[in-house]
Order: C-alpha cells, then sequence, then structure tokens
C-alpha cells in the first residue's frame, strides 16, 4: 500500500500595481488600504522622491513616488492613479507611508518557486530594494522588499516634524470639540 504525502505549499499573497508601465509587487501584508489620489501637501526641504503629505482620517501620513526614487520616467496623475497605503518598519516601529502608483492591477498568490532571484543587471531598480521576481505568466513582477525602499532618516522627519492632528489635540486637550482650529 502506498501512502501519498501532501507537500504543503505555502504561498503567499502580493499587490501588484505599476509604476512607469513597468510591474510591481508589495507583500499584501503590509498593504493597510488604497485610496484614491488626494491633494498632497508639499513639505519644504525634503528629498524630491518624498511628495509631501496627506491627511488620512486625522493623521499627517508622508507620500513618496517611487518613479522618481527609482529614476523611472515621472507620469502625470490620472483618474487611476492612486495612493497604496503601506506599513513599514523603521528602526523597530511600525510606519505608516502612502506610495503613489499609476495604477493597481491585481492580488496574486505567489509560492516560492514562483519567486526568481533578481537579476544583477537589467532592473533600474538597486537589488537591495528587491525581494525578488515573480513569475506571472511570461512575465515578471519587481517584488519590492518595502522596508528597504522607504528606509531613510528624511522619511521619519516628515512624519514627526508635522504639526498634532485636531483629533490629537482634542485627546490633549488643547481644543475643545466645536472651537474652531486657531491658525
Amino acid at each position: 500500500m502506498e501512502i501519498k504525502v501532501k507537500e504543503e505549499v505555502i504561498q503567499q499573497q502580493y499587490l501588484t500595481f505599476f509604476l512607469a508601465d513597468e510591474e510591481y509587487a508589495i507583500n499584501i501584508q503590509r498593504v493597510k488600504e488604497i485610496t484614491e489620489y488626494t491633494t498632497v501637501t508639499k513639505v519644504p526641504k525634503v528629498l524630491e522622491w518624498i511628495r509631501g503629505v496627506i491627511n488620512l482620517r486625522g493623521n499627517v501620513v508622508p507620500v513618496v513616488d517611487l518613479t522618481v526614487r527609482f529614476g523611472l520616467e515621472e507620469r502625470p496623475v490620472t483618474k487611476t492613479t492612486c495612493i497604496v497605503i503601506v506599513e513599514v518598519e523603521q528602526d523597530s516601529e511600525r510606519t505608516v507611508i502612502g506610495v503613489i502608483a499609476d495604477a493597481v492591477n491585481q492580488v496574486i498568490d505567489l509560492a516560492p518557486k514562483d519567486i526568481e532571484e533578481p537579476p544583477a543587471f537589467g532592473t533600474r531598480v538597486r537589488l537591495e530594494y528587491l525581494f525578488g521576481m515573480g513569475k506571472l505568466g511570461k512575465k515578471f513582477a519587481l517584488i519590492l522588499n518595502i522596508d528597504s525602499v522607504l528606509n531613510n532618516t528624511e522619511l521619519l522627519t516628515v512624519s514627526t516634524l508635522q504639526a498634532p492632528t485636531v483629533d490629537a489635540r482634542m485627546d490633549a486637550g488643547e481644543i475643545t470639540e466645536g472651537q474652531p482650529e486657531a491658525t
């Protein structure tokens, strides 16, 4: 009598999105939400790829443009442009950051056998920014190591130097509900 042992293959899910006609992927466990592109408030004296901040339900969220970070051709904002809200680890703390995407494509399941090592040539993205290349039929998506891509002290400066939100100021008792904010 033959006994068949079922091999358990652990698949992980990835969100795929486009930047300048190239497909990228982020582990879905790092994606908090996807929002439509909204007004981004510029912050002076930050790196060019840090576009500014948005107000996400009363929280200040830095927004980055990976096309600029990777040296790709910038695209105009269209109706498919969105902001992917991701959680990254910086200095052993979780930080929420928005990533501008030209368009979100799909959520895919990848088994370890479907992920290849990135080649030492041919990608415009530094190798330390990549986990690998996910096989999508006859093409690949570059799987980003989002912690490495967004690990920058400049981002910490943007997220920590912002004025407290109205909610935080209310919690601290600085203002009360219905009281106008001082400008």
